[in-house]
């Protein structure tokens, strides 16, 4: 599909340059095109759970509704805040295909290493190809595969298995 069909914004602290950093990256694996939102949200204090002393993803994810700019058909946050959802002691990021939003947390992954520049990479591709259809993939290489630690992160490829490959044409066709 031609166009920017994900939008990028920053809730939190996260810079600018970091976003754009994603834009790539994105493109290169799903064929997304990317743009940074005029609008950033601050800090997401309404969805601080003090007694975990994290954020809860959903409330999040309903403001960044909120600023979704009419012709975006998805849209992305990207905090610097600790994330969870209700049955998880901690998320890296959370997508939600119906609604066509996704969040993710720099928190556990963030550094000025290669290492950590490419975790946050892997994961905003593995969260854009959810918005864009794709589900979890069993490969623990694939890009598209569950990641619950660094270790998982750090297997991922930055790429798509032959099968969700398939799948996202399919998906594109469509």
């Amino acid at each position: 599909m031609a166009g920017k069909e994900l939008q990028l914004v920053a809730v939190g602290s996260v810079s600018a340059a970091l976003l754009r950093d994603l834009e790539a990256p994105i493109q290169q694996v799903l064929g997304v095109g990317t743009y940074l939102g005029k609008v950033n949200l601050g800090t997401p204090n309404y969805a601080f759970n003090k007694d975990r002393n994290q954020y809860h993803t959903t409330a999040i994810m309903r403001r960044l509704l909120t600023i979704r700019d009419a012709g975006s058909l998805n849209i992305m946050g990207v905090t610097d805040g600790d994330l969870f959802t209700p049955d998880t002691p901690f998320v890296f990021g959370e997508a939600d295909r119906d609604s066509h939003v996704s969040l993710l947390s720099l928190f556990r992954i963030k550094g000025e290493n290669e290492a950590a520049r490419r975790r946050v990479a892997v994961e905003a591709v593995h969260l854009a190809g959810h918005l864009v259809g794709l589900s979890y993939c069993e490969d623990p290489r694939c890009i598209m595969s569950l990641a619950t630690s660094l270790a998982e992160a750090d297997r991922r490829q930055m790429q798509l298995c032959n099968n969700c490959r398939n799948e996202l044409a399919r998906i594109r066709r469509v």
